[in-house]
């Protein structure tokens, strides 16, 4: 018996509700596989792989896996002074608004926003630490979600781990001691807040107060994104579930030279990570030729969303924010998906399959292509400045 069209079978298809290039894949498998039948049950397999709204019941308030926190936010579609100082008239800094006023709800002299908290993290180590050594407590020498290991982070930056301490207790002399005996004196001092598991019973460590005065700029990553410990925007005053989270605020004021955080957590914004604190550290990261890579304009997408045409997504994503450059990361890896991805604007095309090193590179890639085109010739000469 001749097998049925797998163009005529993915059309039968069309209330799953699919973009008719993943009811083509799923027709064009069951039909592999000697089982046209199967096609529904594999589109709907397909479908509830998608990114779809949940009902968070985990009781976890940010959860990782349900998005973190949620964001709703319209605006009619309209120009921004993105890089124009109204002032002026001249070209002006993207990086300047949301950081300023960051860096103001913080107590902070400066901020600079990136991507995400790791890339804070790599940013900070790669502009002050290159070439040199980073002290961090073995026991804050972590790993974050989707397998970022600090001492990873460190490595792929170019700065040198000195791990002091133990697993369980980290006394002041053990930093004064690697301090002392490294040579040339340590670049940085690295505290790494334990967010997502707990050491308890014999256990011991230091305060950034009291590494404040070693020598080397201490930089705390806090995580979470908590702006200020006496939360001035809750009448109520701080609640009690919050009573062990390090504050922004309190750890800059605690002598901290920079702080780095999540934007996508306690705070409540879309995935990004932020660094504050001493405007000269500050402006050090971001005159790095990583902070282009690594600030928020490279949109990193799915082509397969419930309900969403992940072609015309990247060409109106395109169109919208020109500034942007799109990387899809994607199940599916043929030639044509491909083809149609490239054609509507995507920077780049990375298949889940492949590793994360591949998929960082392409980002990578996909930021310095699109500053070359953006800035030209002129590119250099804007990145010193």
């Amino acid at each position: 018996m001749r097998p049925p069209s797998v163009d005529a079978l993915a059309r039968e298809l069309v209330d799953v509700g699919l973009p008719h290039p993943l009811l083509v894949d799923a027709a064009r498998e069951a039909i592999a596989a000697g089982d046209p039948a199967s096609a529904r049950t594999r589109a709907e397999a397909v479908s509830r792989a998608l990114l779809r709204p949940v009902i968070n019941a985990t009781g976890v308030l940010l959860h990782t896996n349900l998005g973190r926190a949620p964001v709703e936010h319209h605006q009619e579609a309209r120009y921004a002074n993105l890089e124009l100082d109204l002032a002026t008239g001249k070209r002006g800094s993207r990086s300047r608004h949301a950081a300023s006023l960051l860096a103001r709800a913080a107590g902070a002299e400066a901020a600079l926003v990136v991507n995400n908290g790791a890339a804070a993290v790599m940013l900070v180590l790669a502009a002050l630490a290159r070439g040199g050594s980073v002290v961090v407590s073995r026991g804050e020498l972590v790993e974050i979600g989707g397998g970022f290991r600090v001492p990873e982070v460190m490595e792929e930056s170019g700065a040198h781990l000195v791990e002091v301490g133990t697993t369980n207790r980290t006394r002041r002399r053990d930093y004064e001691q690697a301090v002392a005996r490294t040579d040339p004196t340590p670049a940085l001092v690295l505290k790494v807040h334990q967010s997502n598991y707990r050491i308890v019973g014999f256990t011991e460590a230091v305060s950034v107060a009291a590494l404040a005065d070693l020598g080397p700029p201490v930089v705390a990553d806090v995580g979470s994104g908590l702006l200020d410990a006496t939360t001035p925007w809750l009448e109520s005053g701080p609640p009690a579930w919050l009573s062990d989270e390090p504050a922004v605020r309190q750890t800059l004021q605690e002598g901290a030279a920079l702080v780095t955080f999540s934007g996508d957590k306690l705070l409540g914004g879309p995935q990004a990570g932020v660094i504050a604190g001493r405007a000269d550290l500050v402006d050090r990261c971001a005159r790095h030729p990583l902070a282009r890579a690594l600030r928020p304009d490279v949109v990193l997408m799915d082509l397969e969303m419930s309900g969403v045409d992940g072609i015309l997504t990247i060409a109106a994503l395109c169109k919208v924010v020109p500034h942007s450059a799109v990387v899809i990361f994607t199940l599916y890896d043929d030639a044509a998906t491909r083809e149609r991805a490239r054609a509507a604007g995507a920077a780049a095309f990375v298949a889940k399959h492949q590793t994360e090193e591949t998929l960082l590179a392409a980002m990578r890639r996909a930021a310095a292509e699109h500053e070359k085109e953006e800035y030209g010739d002129d590119m250099r000469d804007r990145r010193d400045r």
